[in-house]
């Protein structure tokens, strides 16, 4: 039995960053060593992690030796540059930025859906967007007993989406309304405090903004299900963690909310919390820090065939990024594919 595995994370300054640090040392990940990399403005700070201090490096394409998995949460290009230096220097990537999710070659998990696709990576396993992760985790069990055939989604996602910047803004822009201050937004292309942006990333010739078409390739893809058809309209709200989506699904079977209802509370990974009744459903403020999914108002509706409706939230740093990167280096301990750097060593040196 392994005494424990050599982990780097890559972007570790970042929201995402800091935060799989905290959901290793929580989940008890067997780490033998750890080491924090970020940009060369960041190298030489340093970060606490399991009571002992751990001074920051630059992240270089020659910083991996002796890495067995490196998470990475540093942004697409950085992603790109580094990843398969790692992958060259034997360690395993689990990659959170949006450079690889596509590739047909690279496997794009949320283990409670499809973990065994972790057994095909070449060194690079993605991590999905976070959206798109919460919603492929309430509907993959309805999936899997009626069929899903269609899926509208309007989704209601925090500034912590955006990181620090994002939630220093709405903090700044509060504070500003308040004073009578003019709001002049940087990091959105309008103010964010008391106001919805429907707007996340840039738009596309078909005037889907990127984050859109994210939700829409990555729900097929994990779900094996290239045949779903998705629309998504995403919307940047002034929440400070934890995302929100009202979905809207159509089936091949019929379906009745208790059936639902049923069905969820029997998956891995969902919290079902609907009594409509006592106005009990998810709210993004209860559901920070949690790293489960959470569904309510769970209905009928007649706009699709067996359509169902319901409301999905969760933290969007710990589930959404953090915690599916570790649950995915989790199940590659179980099967053993973090053991063999010899060997991934051999096949990458050819």
């Amino acid at each position: 039995m392994t005494q424990g595995y050599r982990v780097a994370i890559v972007g570790a300054t970042g929201l995402v960053g800091r935060t799989m640090a905290t959901v290793l040392c929580e989940r008890h990940f067997p780490v033998r060593s750890l080491r924090m990399f970020a940009s060369a403005r960041s190298a030489g700070s340093s970060l606490e992690w399991n009571g002992r201090s751990i001074v920051v490096e630059e992240a270089r394409p020659d910083a991996f030796a002796d890495i067995d998995l490196a998470l990475f949460s540093a942004g697409a290009s950085t992603s790109r540059e580094l990843a398969p230096a790692a992958v060259a220097a034997g360690a395993i990537v689990v990659d959170n930025s949006s450079a690889w999710r596509m590739d047909p070659d690279i496997p794009l998990v949320v283990p409670e859906v499809n973990p065994d696709d972790v057994a095909w990576n070449k060194g690079i396993i993605a991590n999905p967007n976070c959206s798109t992760i919460q919603m492929v985790v309430a509907l993959d069990p309805l999936h899997r007993a009626r069929g899903i055939r269609r899926i509208v989604v309007d989704t209601y996602q925090s500034v912590g989406g955006t990181g620090n910047k994002g939630v220093a803004e709405l903090r700044e822009q509060v504070a500003q309304d308040a004073a009578g201050v003019a709001l002049t937004p940087n990091v959105y292309p309008h103010p964010i405090a008391f106001n919805l942006v429907p707007q996340i990333d840039s738009f596309l010739p078909d005037g889907s903004t990127k984050e859109e078409a994210k939700m829409v390739n990555e729900t097929r893809k994990i779900m094996h299900a290239p045949l779903i058809k998705v629309i998504a309209t995403t919307v940047r709200v002034p929440v400070l963690c934890a995302h929100s989506e009202a979905v809207h699904v159509g089936f091949e079977r019929p379906i009745t909310p208790d059936e639902a209802r049923e069905f969820l509370r029997r998956a891995p990974g969902v919290i079902v919390e609907d009594d409509p009744s006592r106005s009990i459903y998810p709210t993004p403020r209860d559901k920070i820090g949690r790293d489960e999914v959470f569904v309510g108002r769970i209905r009928s509706n007649d706009v699709f065939e067996n359509g169902l409706s319901m409301w999905i939230v969760a933290d969007n740093i710990r589930k959404g990024a953090a915690t599916n990167a570790v649950q995915i280096a989790e199940e590659l301990a179980r099967r053993g594919l973090l053991a063999n750097r010899k060997e991934r060593l051999n096949v990458v040196r050819g």
